[in-house]
């Protein structure tokens, strides 16, 4: 459950605390005192999208904190899955807003991401507010109540591994119907193709050799005269003699002086491994002068080759690679094409068992649905007929549809509020407080069949009033003995029945506007619960009142 809620800089709010308890948690409040404020805070913990307009005017962060005590095997097994094992009964998540857009976020004080928030908020807390009730006016979530109560998870994963596959193999045979003609007019291509790669024959990193012997070519006589200089450098030359000759004379000279001096014949001997290594690199230089020759016969044909390989490149990619890539690419084609008629035939096979399996994976799925339909229908009727709807048909409908990944079934919730009417499109006839109790009804029954600790109803009471007004707190008090609720109302016949009862306020100070959160009890809570009565004024008349309420909440 959560347990703590610390918000530092959110809109109106510089710093404030919720400390929560299990059953029936409860925050009222003036109109514009901060409600949604909380609630906002509680969908950033959770990984929601948030604006930058959020934070507090003049702050350059904001920051949401919150505690959840002893979370259930799925929250501990997607945090070891994640790699957050926990190490405390407790699981701490901070988020951190930022005007220049650079947020955190925490698990544990590990670093995390939105999306893993996001993943593991949708364990931890079910969020029902005013969008949600409309959200029942809109079919397609339908199919979603449904499989939440027929915990077909395992039927629904084999139907779509089996769809994908189907999928798969349709898209192959796609790729394979090509008419005679097209199928001839690319395999002559691929043909040319082919053969023009396969003539030229393809080595890898050949322009850069190519380009670099050209260079060499292009620079003979200069390459020529150069080495000559070295040459004669270390070899010597009519006008003198080379280091090497000289190299050898200093070495000889120190030998003899070794002969007297100590550490002189190490000298000596480091003298000739230079010698030794003028000779060599001589050696080489003569060879390289030799190797060296303008050749314009040469030279043509390294430019015709370039030409070759540029052309060539421009129609199959730019490194010899990538050109030798295509061409492997366009055999396996080529082969494809040759291969293609059998390979249809096989396939044909394949995709006929596959639909067929399909068909039956789809119909367990169905069947698991229409099971589930009826139970929650019964449910439904029976939660709607305590919130003071006793008359109402509730229908799952479902007919069949076209294969998607989520199955073949199209699922629309039907009712009738009235006596003697057939039930229609729940879109279509129901009113905004009807919505708001079928919604509670639907989650009253799903709350079984869920892991959720924390179910939050934000406003649950849009339209309602009256003796429907207290069915629905009765039915919150209800759901909150096996998780925690939390639920924000105008209602004091809901507030009167919470476990624990916190107020929202809002003041003005230094021209800065501050909302701040306080527990509620005694005296004070009973004038709260009279507010909400009146609007304004509370007489004594409503003190007694509220007080009676909250005496007769107790016992429910």
């Amino acid at each position: 459950m959560l347990k703590q809620l610390y918000i530092e800089n959110i809109a109106v709010i510089e710093k404030t605390s919720l400390q929560l308890e299990e059953g029936f948690n409860l925050l009222t409040g003036e109109t514009g005192a901060g409600k949604s404020i909380i609630i906002d805070s509680i969908h950033a913990i959770l990984g929601q999208r948030t604006s930058r307009e959020l934070i507090r005017t003049g702050c350059e962060q904001a920051t949401v904190t919150a505690v959840f005590s002893c979370p259930g095997p799925a929250v501990l097994s997607r945090l070891e899955e994640l790699g957050y094992p926990p190490e405390e009964d407790d699981l701490l998540i901070q988020r951190t807003l930022r005007q220049d857009g650079k947020g955190s976020c925490r698990i544990g004080g590990r670093p995390a991401t939105v999306s893993i928030l996001r993943e593991l908020g949708r364990l931890l807390v079910d969020i029902h507010g005013q969008h949600d009730s409309q959200a029942l006016l809109n079919p397609e979530g339908h199919l979603d109540f449904v499989d939440a109560l027929a915990e077909n998870k395992g039927i629904l994963e084999d139907y779509r591994n089996t769809y994908t596959q189907v999928r798969r193999l349709q898209k192959e045979w796609k790729a394979l119907q090509m008419d005679d003609a097209e199928k001839a007019r690319r395999m002559d291509l691929l043909t040319f193709q082919i053969g023009e790669l396969e003539e030229a024959g393809l080595r890898p990193g050949e322009r850069e050799e190519l380009a670099a012997r050209r260079t060499v070519i292009q620079n003979s006589e200069h390459i020529a005269a150069s080495l000559r200089t070295a040459l004669a450098a270390i070899s010597g030359e009519e006008e003198g003699p080379g280091a090497l000759t000289l190299v050898e004379a200093a070495g000889g000279a120190a030998a003899d002086a070794g002969r007297y001096l100590e550490g002189l014949p190490e000298q000596a001997e480091r003298l000739t491994a230079i010698q030794y290594e003028l000779e060599e690199i001589a050696d080489r230089f003569r060879r390289d002068l030799e190797a060296v020759d303008y050749n314009p016969a040469e030279q043509e044909q390294i430019e015709e080759r370039l030409d070759q390989l540029y052309r060539l490149s421009r129609k199959y990619g730019e490194t010899e690679e990538e050109m030798l890539a295509f061409l492997e690419s366009a055999r396996a084609e080529r082969d494809g094409i040759q291969r293609s008629e059998q390979r249809l035939a096989r396939l044909e096979e394949e995709l006929d068992a596959a639909k067929l399996q399909l068909q039956q994976k789809g119909a367990r799925l169905t069947e698991s649905r229409r099971e589930a339909g009826m139970g929650l229908d019964a449910a439904v009727c029976r939660e709607l007929a305590f919130l003071n709807m006793p008359d109402v048909q509730f229908i799952t409908h479902i007919e069949p549809a076209v294969y998607t990944a989520a199955g073949a079934d199209k699922v629309e919730f039907f009712i009738s509020t009235n006596p003697g009417e057939p039930p229609k499109p729940l879109s279509k006839i129901a009113s905004g407080g009807e919505l708001s109790r079928i919604m509670l009804a639907i989650k009253s029954v799903l709350a079984s069949h869920d892991r959720v600790g924390t179910l939050i109803f934000d406003e649950i009471d849009t339209g309602v009033s009256g003796r429907a007004a207290q069915k629905v707190g009765i039915k919150l008090k209800e759901v909150s003995r096996s998780r925690q609720v939390i639920c924000i109302t105008h209602l004091a016949q809901i507030a009167a029945l919470a476990d624990r009862h916190m107020l929202i306020e809002k003041h003005v100070r230094d021209g800065r506007t501050y909302t701040e959160v306080h527990p509620l009890a005694g005296e004070k809570r009973v004038e709260e619960i009279a507010r909400m009565m009146s609007g304004g004024e509370v007489s004594e008349h409503l003190r007694n009142t509220a007080l009676e309420m909250l005496e007769a909440g107790r016992k429910v």
